[in-house]
């Protein structure tokens, strides 16, 4: 029975850009082999299932064919089979209507409305309601003087 390594299958299967990502996400404890947590060099097996958090949801892949060399992505569904759960995505599709999910108020870019609100707040009121005549106010100084 062929076997592989966790981080080179993760690899192989489009999961991960690069084996290095893949790798780093194993030792965090974002990738699990059957319930349990796996390190890198972890080998799978045919029938394993494979469960990669990658926020805000956790995906589950059974594992149809152990590989290390990576393929093409129209050859994916022979390497693998995508079981996650529909709750999982359900959670995805709310985390994208509500938005910046994880962005707590006051950090990072205001928002459009926001910035309306900032700028009614900074933008004096009395300017716009009085009509200054500064060359008035010059011509009454030199009769003054």
């Amino acid at each position: 029975m062929a076997e592989a390594r966790i981080d080179k299958w993760l690899w192989a299967a489009r999961i991960f850009k690069t084996r290095t990502i893949a790798a780093e996400a194993c030792k965090k404890g974002r990738v699990s082999i059957n319930g349990a947590q796996a390190k890198p060099a972890r080998m799978i097996k045919p029938g394993d299932v494979i469960s990669v958090k990658k926020s805000p949801i956790t995906y589950s892949f059974k594992v149809l064919q152990a590989i290390e060399k990576r393929v093409g992505a129209k050859l994916v569904p022979e390497i693998m089979e995508n079981v996650t759960s529909p709750e999982q995505y359900e959670l995805l599709e709310m985390s994208k209507i509500s938005g910046f999910i994880d962005r707590a108020r006051g950090t990072g870019r205001p928002t459009k409305k926001d910035r309306r609100s900032l700028d009614d707040f900074f933008t004096p009121e009395y300017i716009d309601d009085f009509d200054f005549d500064l060359e008035d106010d010059e011509d009454e100084e030199e009769k003054d003087s």
